[in-house]
This record gives structure tokens, C-alpha cells and sequence, in this order.
């Protein structure tokens, strides 16, 4: 088992689970109870800890996870064949399906 990633943020860790779950990667959740210990421990160390079962996964899950991190600072984009406004998360428009350009 490897930390593949970590975030005080337990909504975070739990969306981050959720994409590589979606790619059929294995993994499973640590300090998700730890928060109570805040003040005993360091901070740091009651964050939420999302690790993949199979080190094999390792690099995989970091491609996904890194995409999916950059996407996450992207902004919305117009559709050039509708105009529609779409999510930046949107590979291609919701109203009329055309691809997002490059």
C-alpha cells in the first residue's frame, strides 16, 4: 500500500477516492476519525489519507489524480459551435455535444 494523496479537506480526499474508484484502482481511507485528536497531534496528521492497495496502481493513480487536480484550476469555456457556457471539467458541451477545443 502506498499515500497517494492527503488533504485537510476530507471532502477532497473522499472526490479524489471517488475518480480512482471510477478507474478501477483500489483504495481505502485513513485518518478519517483522527480530526478529534486535533491539538494531541499535529495537524498535519489528522488530515484524511487516501491509499492505493496495489503499488502497481502507483503511477496510474498519479496520472489520474494530477489531471484531475489540473482540471480543477481551469476555468469554464464557451462552446464555439453553440456558445453554450460549459463546466471546465467538460470534455465536450453538454447542449450540442461538440468536443472542447484544444
Amino acid at each position: 500500500m502506498k499515500l497517494i494523496y492527503s488533504n485537510e479537506n476530507q471532502f477532497l480526499v473522499n472526490n479524489a477516492k471517488n475518480i480512482l474508484e471510477n478507474h478501477n484502482i483500489e483504495v481505502t481511507l485513513k485518518n478519517e476519525f483522527a480530526s478529534g485528536a486535533a491539538g494531541v497531534l499535529a495537524p498535519i496528521d489528522t488530515w484524511v489519507e487516501l491509499w492505493i492497495i496495489n503499488d502497481i496502481d502507483e503511477e496510474k493513480a498519479e496520472t489520474i489524480l494530477a489531471q484531475a487536480l489540473k482540471q480543477q484550476g481551469e476555468h469554464d469555456w464557451f462552446c464555439q459551435q453553440c456558445q453554450e457556457q460549459n463546466d471546465a471539467s467538460f470534455d465536450s458541451c453538454w447542449q450540442c455535444q461538440t468536443e472542447k477545443a484544444s
